[in-house]
């Protein structure tokens, strides 16, 4: 093994694909959060999913603002949403995992708390009546890099990239023997913050039971990993791979594990290249700053390195339950600013609503966009508004 150098070090992040069981709940959980955004914009939605063999659990607080809503119809719908991700992701039948059309299915969904529910909507303390307060307290962080042409680190970014290729691939038919599960893992060598070669991949990726083990490695090498890595310039003659390295996946999905939604908490963000605050997104409505306050976050250090203001930026908002606007927010930007940190600080409260309802409003966020952000990260990729850099030359004149 050769030794690095004092500046060069490894970092490796991981990701699942859309039938890890923990994806598929956080999917389901997304999907019953967009269902109710459909029938109430202003729905208060915690939604918590579980599967197992045989079985799907769907839990949680929903508070509707409207009173029309047929429940007995919402709870019909509930279900056929949650069979119907099971079965978009190829979940049908036991041989794969699960068989979504015929599994046990129980809901447990339930009216939202009151006492939640009046601080949201501007009902709490008096010297907030009117206004909308955070749906929890908590910390949640964002991070922006120039590494990748998506503001994402290297290692998270080509470990997704790998397994939406082979999401394409399986779903296109063109290798048929590859079932739902995976998993992978990219380990990059770095020399300070930028990244000179790609040191080891490891994809675990679920199978029919009548391929052999040689012809697994050899295609998810040369029609999945390669043809995601080799246009980087980052790979070498010296890379390692790791193919599903027990030398059998044919179990998957909920039969070889069980899944529950939030349990990916890394996967979901920056691949553990920046802080996080422990909370997890999916299921949740845009009034938990879990979620849109994280997404804000992200916002704001995307535009700050896309602005040219740093090439790297990690920002931290905070929040308690019920109060309007953020208790804190800070910028770090790790030595690699190009104007004084504290006039970044300054041009961001300047150019960003970051109360609670002011989030909402910047990223249209009362959208039920949520199901597609719950595979693959929900950060660098296009389609979504807090990706969008639009803020960068309101920033650039702030600091001006």
């Amino acid at each position: 093994m050769s030794i690095l150098s004092n500046n060069h070090y490894l970092f490796t992040s991981e990701s699942v694909g859309e039938g890890h069981p923990d994806k598929l709940c956080d999917q389901v959980s997304d999907a019953v959060l967009d269902y109710c955004l459909s029938l109430d914009p202003d729905a208060h939605v915690a939604c918590e999913s579980f599967s197992s063999t045989d079985f799907l659990l769907v839990g949680g607080e929903i508070g509707f603002q409207k009173q029309d809503i047929d429940i007995k119809e919402f709870n019909r719908n509930v279900e056929k949403i949650a069979r119907g991700v099971a079965l978009d992701i190829g979940y049908n039948s036991p041989e794969v995992g699960l068989d979504g059309a015929n599994c046990l299915f129980m809901n447990r969904l339930h009216a939202q708390s009151a006492d939640i529910n009046q601080g949201v909507v501007g009902k709490g303390l008096d010297e907030y009546e009117g206004q909308q307060g955070a749906g929890d307290q908590g910390m949640m962080f964002g991070f922006a890099c120039n590494e990748t042409p998506s503001f994402m680190p290297a290692p998270v970014y080509y470990a997704h990239q790998i397994l939406l290729k082979a999401h394409e691939l399986r779903h296109s038919g063109k290798i048929a023997w590859l079932r739902p599960d995976a998993k992978s893992q990219v380990t990059v060598e770095y020399d300070g913050y930028k990244p000179v070669r790609i040191d080891t991949v490891v994809v675990s990726h679920q199978h029919n039971p009548d391929v052999d083990y040689d012809t697994i490695k050899k295609t998810i090498i040369e029609e999945v990993i390669k043809p995601v890595l080799e246009p980087t310039g980052l790979l070498d003659d010296n890379v390692k791979y790791f193919i599903n390295p027990t030398g059998k996946f044919v179990i998957g999905g909920p039969d070889g594990d069980s899944g529950l939604t939030g349990r990916k908490i890394i996967v979901d963000t920056y691949g553990g290249m920046g802080r996080h605050g422990g909370g997890a997104f999916s299921g949740k409505d845009p009034s938990k700053v879990d979620r849109s306050a994280a997404y804000m976050a992200r916002y704001i250090a995307k535009n700050v390195v896309a602005a040219d203001l740093a090439d790297r930026a990690e920002v931290e908002l905070a929040y308690a339950i019920g109060v309007p606007f953020p208790v804190s927010i800070m910028v770090e930007t790790f030595g690699t600013e190009k104007v004084e940190r504290a006039k970044i600080v300054e041009a961001v409260k300047k150019v960003f609503d970051c109360t609670p309802a002011g989030i909402i409003k910047t990223l249209n966020l009362k959208q039920p966009i949520y199901r597609k952000t719950a595979s693959y990260g929900h950060f660098g990729r296009e389609g979504f508004p807090w990706e969008n850099t639009d803020k960068v030359e309101e920033l650039k004149k702030a600091i001006n």
